[in-house]
């Protein structure tokens, strides 16, 4: 029988019920696609990672939503990162996904964030970002589908397409009250989604300090409409602040998110002056499958 684990990773240790769930399928060495979609269908959150063997010293992983194969998806990376570190003892894991090797660290010490302790904290480094503008035509139908306007959105933070694993267009609105206000239709903006070829989500942020940050993320698959902690999202908005100039080479920034869906979740995003961006987390394992 194969063995299926739930966790919820990116959860804030100060915050119960917090976290995105994230299916774990340590050993799927034998499963087909078909296998490993219809596992991710079962068990309904919105990515499953499976573990499908080596590659040399990585471990070969897979991601699927209950719909399809994505690329990458950063909350089942942490998840999965955290299975392994209680099962085999902390240190560097290395993953080979469908968008290029990922590395992770993972710890039971948190000297940088001690008011995070709560649990092993992995760390992955994304694959190379690009971040390039969105078209025109793309935007406007952006934020048709999400009820904006230019106006909404912040001047000194243009809309750009950002790709660290997964392409999410990221888009920063200048009001508190818009940022939590804003509402979409699920089917048309997985409409918008398929057609642009966007396998992630939807990032929408709001500035609340100088390096705090509060995200919301559309992701509409199955029952979920917004997602509660998205890592390769966050990993793709670390490139964005930095192809802005917007943060400190080396600084670390906070993203929130997750408060709009009730699972607070809590993200840390390094961003170093070149290279991929790191994101880390914890993760935590949960009884019941939804």
């Amino acid at each position: 029988m194969t063995e299926v684990l739930r966790y919820a990773a990116f959860v804030d240790p100060r915050v119960p019920g917090g976290g995105n769930p994230a299916g774990v399928v340590p050993d799927a060495s034998s499963l087909s696609d078909a296998d490993m979609q219809a596992i991710a269908a079962d068990v309904g959150y919105s990515e499953t990672a499976f573990l499908t063997g080596r590659r040399g010293d990585a471990r070969s992983i897979r991601y699927f939503s209950p719909i399809a194969e994505v690329p990458f998806c950063g909350h089942a990376t942490i998840a999965t990162a955290v299975v392994l570190a209680e099962r085999e003892g902390t240190g560097r894991l290395r993953f080979a996904t469908p968008v290029g090797e990922v590395v992770i660290d993972t710890s039971e010490d948190d000297d940088e964030f001690p008011g995070d302790a709560g649990g092993i904290r992995a760390s992955f480094t994304s694959v190379e970002p690009d971040v390039s503008e969105l078209d025109p035509a793309v935007l406007a139908e952006l934020l048709r589908v999400l009820g904006l306007t230019d106006a909404d959105l912040a001047p000194e933070h243009p809309p750009r397409l950002s790709f660290a694993g997964n392409r999410h267009p990221v888009l920063v609105l200048s009001d508190q009250e818009t940022f939590d206000g804003f509402t979409f239709d699920p089917d048309d903006a997985r409409e918008l989604m398929d057609r642009e070829g966007w396998a992630g989500t939807i990032t929408v942020a709001h500035r609340l300090g100088p390096v705090e940050w509060e995200a919301r993320n559309p992701f509409p698959v199955g029952e979920i409409t917004e997602d509660p902690a998205t890592g390769s999202a966050a990993a793709a908005f670390g490139a964005y602040l930095r192809s802005l100039g917007a943060a400190g080479d080396g600084s670390v920034v906070t993203i929130r998110q997750g408060r709009h869906v009730g699972r607070p979740s809590l993200l840390r995003v390094g961003i170093p002056a070149a290279g991929g961006i790191t994101v880390s987390g914890t993760a935590s394992p949960i009884d019941s499958i939804r």
